[in-house]
């Protein structure tokens, strides 16, 4: 290949690798063993992917670098190009580290990457892409040649620094449990916390409502509209008909969550048999559209019939549904941050979850006491509304400090 062919894609590597702002990094850019041979970030769309691989480039090789280039199979230039031709060049030419994004536009991108890991001495290759279905897809088939992150979406605490008011370090549950009056009373010293805490469940999980101006209920729902349209067609080889069972399911799930839905009577709804409503409700659960949370401890996980379910995060509820109830919303984000940051989730007989098969949650108001949960050892209620809790009660944002 000439060089002047190539140019076009190493002209538009370091344009995106300059301009790209490196004053807000995410949580996962110091959790990512960036020296491994092959490295696959995926995530829902929208939780800022391709500005995650962009930094760590521009921090650590610089622009226009000889050794780092950045590019998408998106990218025009791939309409009359093969990929492999390109990592050929880049590999012939010096280069040791490529980051290659939006892979799953390729339709063999499976088998390019297992080419370039097998075939490449000395590469490295990170690669990523908005579909997290299609990447899940093909991560068995890839388990022994790379490792697999999962960028989530935002925590409250990413919130503040994002949107310039302040940063914090993150807490553990441990230490938040023990010392909450004394971090959050610190936290609050420097932020009028409640306020933004309504913002952030509202439009503050996807960092791209800054580029929204004033559309970001309408920009997410497209995200959405995306995953049911291309990428669930794509992977799971269903008909547009099913499809639209699948955005039905989705919108049934939206109104009613959380709830302990009664499987067959909803599959009967959709007029779908139990086969094909598990495969939907498993879909949409790895698109992080929806979460299941199972009975627990001690009990099988049932992929059928989850004992609860919850939309993915409080963003997707108030851009689905007209008006949430509240204890959904509170419900939703404690669970969505907690499992964002690596604990296991459970419906416990009383309280609202067991956290790590250890710790029981109630969570409520600011009124919300231990009535459901009395004589319960190691339980905690968690209060909405307040910016300060005392003993076993504490606010419900601070969990939002979690990652």
């Amino acid at each position: 290949m000439e060089d002047t062919e190539i140019q076009l894609l190493i002209d538009a590597s370091d344009r995106l690798i300059e301009s790209v702002p490196c004053d807000f990094r995410r949580y996962m850019a110091d959790k990512i063993d960036w020296n491994e041979k092959m490295l696959c970030v995926k995530g829902p769309k929208g939780t800022g992917k391709t500005t995650l691989l962009l930094q760590h480039v521009k921090e650590t090789f610089g622009a226009s670098s000889s050794k780092a280039v950045y590019f998408a199979l998106d990218h025009i230039w791939f309409s009359n190009h093969d990929p492999i031709d390109a990592i050929e060049y880049f590999y012939s030419h010096g280069y040791t580290h490529l980051f290659i994004d939006e892979v799953h536009h390729y339709r063999d991108w499976s088998r390019l990457m297992k080419t370039a890991a097998d075939f490449y001495p000395g590469l490295h290759i990170v690669y990523s892409g908005s579909s997290i279905l299609k990447l899940s897809a093909a991560q068995a088939d890839l388990s022994r040649r790379q490792l697999v992150y999962c960028l989530k979406g935002l925590s409250f605490r990413e919130f503040l620094a994002y949107e310039g008011v302040a940063r914090f370090e993150t807490v553990a549950l441990e230490d938040l449990l023990a010392n909450h009056r004394r971090i959050a009373a610190d936290i609050c010293k420097e932020v009028k916390v409640l306020p933004l805490f309504s913002r952030y469940l509202k439009e503050g999980y996807y960092p791209f409502y800054k580029e929204s101006s004033g559309h970001f209920a309408e920009k997410l729902v497209e995200v959405v509209n995306s995953v049911l349209n291309v990428d669930l067609p794509a992977v799971e080889g269903v008909t547009p008909p099913t499809v639209l069972k699948a955005r039905r399911l989705l919108m049934v799930l939206a109104k009613s969550c959380p709830q302990q839905p009664n499987m067959s009577a909803l599959y009967r709804e959709l007029e779908t048999e139990r086969n094909m409503g598990v495969r939907l409700l498993e879909a949409l659960e790895r698109a992080e559209l929806f979460a299941g949370v199972d009975q627990g401890p001690g009990k099988l996980k049932h992929l059928s019939r989850p004992e609860k379910i919850y939309l993915g995060d409080t963003n997707l509820m108030n851009a689905l549904v007209a008006a949430p109830d509240a204890g959904a919303l509170r419900e939703t984000f404690f669970a969505n941050q907690l499992r964002a940051a690596g604990h296991d989730l459970k419906t416990p007989a009383k309280g609202d979850f067991v956290v790590d098969s250890r710790q029981i949650f109630e969570i409520g108001g600011a009124g919300k006491g231990f009535g459901q949960i009395k004589d319960v050892a190691d339980s905690y209620v968690v209060n909405d509304g307040v910016e300060l809790g005392i003993g076993n009660k504490i606010p419900l944002w601070l969990f939002g400090f979690l990652y």
